[in-house]
């Protein structure tokens, strides 16, 4: 098998991944709403990944930074413990307000979400360390670096730190793009691989997510 011929595989598969599952009226709502709010939305791939690891962690307790609509909520909280408790943070209450439409929507009561306004600099600090399964990010792409700090705290041993959007259009790979954006994506990949803490991974779904597990002390 050629390289071309390996790079077109990967390529329709990474297509079909997207309409491997289909969505619901819910999730489809929620995407009209982030259309209409311009807010960004993880790509299905991604959402049934997050699905995918809230469940494989048994997770009751996640951190998500970057509320938007709700779409991404929607597939934690599939994936979480019926008792799960998911905190969401975005720095803008109309999306949060949509994302909480759309929660109502799929049947979770509100207790199920804790939605936090504010900047998740300045939230995730207060959070519980050591407290949380899962921390999903996907929001301002020059804020990662400090995200990973705090998030990373956060994770109980075994938990998983996700950031969304890390290859998107092809940045991360193409040298000649030194926008700040693509410097901070890069360099959290760096800093992720190089911490002794984590086994990280980067998967080749959507716009790129890279995952790290916290080992056992």
């Amino acid at each position: 098998m050629t390289s071309q011929t390996h790079l077109t595989g990967l390529a329709a598969l990474a297509e079909h991944s997207e309409e491997y599952l289909p969505e619901d009226d819910v999730l489809a709502g929620a995407r009209d709403a982030a259309d209409e709010l311009g807010c960004p939305t993880a790509t299905p791939s991604i959402g049934a990944t997050l699905r995918f690891l809230a469940t494989t962690l048994c997770a009751r307790a996640v951190v998500e930074v970057g509320t938007g609509a709700g779409v991404s909520g929607l597939y934690l909280l599939r994936g979480m413990a019926g008792d799960g408790v998911l905190t969401s943070i975005d720095i803008e209450p109309e999306f949060q307000h949509a994302a909480r439409r759309a929660f109502t929507a799929a049947g979770f009561p509100s207790g199920r979400a804790r939605l936090i306004a504010g900047r998740a600099v300045d939230v995730l600090p207060r959070l519980t360390d050591g407290g949380y399964d899962l921390v999903y990010v996907d929001a301002a792409k020059v804020e990662y670096q400090r995200y990973y700090q705090h998030g990373v705290a956060l994770l109980r041993a075994g938990g998983v730190i996700a950031f969304g959007g890390i290859g998107a259009y092809g940045r991360f790979t193409d040298p000649a793009r030194r926008d700040p954006e693509t410097l901070a994506m890069r360099e959290l990949a760096r800093t992720v691989s190089e911490d002794e803490r984590l086994r990280p991974a980067l998967l080749p779904v959507g716009a790129g997510l890279l995952v790290a597990a916290r080992s056992a002390p």
